[in-house]
């Protein structure tokens, strides 16, 4: 009988993987450097290949097959995470820890609003958050890292599961005195020829703002882009051009005591707000059953 590989080694092989260095996989799964190093050379004598190059740098260098079984790691931790989930979901649901990931165009506008929420509907729930890009937060889903994501849409998702909860459109922010602050509402056309201001590459805003209003990649200024929307709003106030936000962000205060002016973006534009969780999760039902809690936060702002 062939023997298989404990969750233990598994979790030592992603964990170096993730940190690229063997103190800090360790110091991440709460063991000694010379206990994960021995762990993982005991995973290549039982699977009779080397997972890593012996070349004596500093940062560990996985073979190709080494490289393969990294994934393959993950996935089986992810389902045995599931196995245990499964039980927890069928006993009681909605209690225990819950990793939720969240981007940073939505969390710290909503979480503020929607935490107090959920303590009061689920006391026994214990929310644990990370905030990040869209595709990292993908990456930690995939690898079991997290359990549900709280993001915008549409997004590639891989395998995972969707579910829109709210609309979000965009308005267009400008500086004091420009002429598009004269209108009620502002038409994608009008902002041809405009000094677009948006995140940089990597935020999901950025793309979101460019494909719903049919705007080329170009259209974005290539001079300067923010890592935050605070900042992006800052600079639209000091007159560097203009930019579109969501109406989430808007009412989350982001443009709160910034000198610029807000205009509804004509139109159906925007993005959609939405949650993700691993496709046959057994705590899809308990996901589902947050949406309303979350869906009523939105509608208050």
């Amino acid at each position: 009988m062939t023997a298989l590989p404990s969750p233990q080694q598994l979790r030592y092989l992603v964990a170096l993987a993730e940190h690229g260095h063997f103190g800090r996989a360790a110091t991440a799964c709460a063991v000694t450097q010379s206990t994960l190093s021995a762990g993982i050379l005991a995973l290549e004598r039982q699977l009779d290949a080397a997972l890593l190059e012996r070349t004596g740098g500093k940062r560990p260098v996985f073979t190709p097959l080494g490289r393969e079984l990294v994934g393959r790691a993950r996935s089986a931790l992810a389902s045995l995470t599931a196995f245990v989930e499964t039980v927890a979901a069928a006993r009681d649901p909605l209690t225990g820890p819950l990793r939720l990931g969240t981007i940073p165009t939505i969390g710290p506008f909503l979480l503020p609003r929607l935490m107090p929420q959920l303590r009061a509907a689920f006391p026994r729930l214990r929310l644990w958050l990370r905030e990040d890009l869209t595709d990292r937060l993908i990456e930690g889903l995939d690898g079991g890292r997290l359990d549900l994501l709280l993001l915008a849409l549409p997004c590639d998702c891989g395998d995972a599961e969707t579910m829109t909860i709210a609309e979000d459109p965009f308005s267009v922010a400008v500086p004091p005195g420009h002429p598009l602050a004269l209108r009620s509402e502002v038409p994608t056309g009008a902002l041809t020829g405009e000094r677009l201001m948006l995140l940089e590459d990597g935020h999901c805003l950025r793309e979101h703002a460019l494909s719903a209003c049919g705007l080329p990649g170009a259209a974005a200024s290539q001079e300067f882009a923010a890592t935050s929307l605070h900042t992006l709003v800052q600079m639209v106030a000091g007159g560097l051009g203009v930019t579109l936000l969501p109406r989430l962000a808007i009412a989350g205060g982001v443009t709160a005591g910034a000198d610029v002016a807000v205009r509804p973006l004509a139109g159906t534009f925007g993005r959609r707000i939405g949650l993700a969780w691993r496709a046959r999760s057994p705590r899809a039902a308990e996901f589902r059953a947050l949406a309303p809690s979350i869906a009523a936060a939105l509608s208050g702002l």
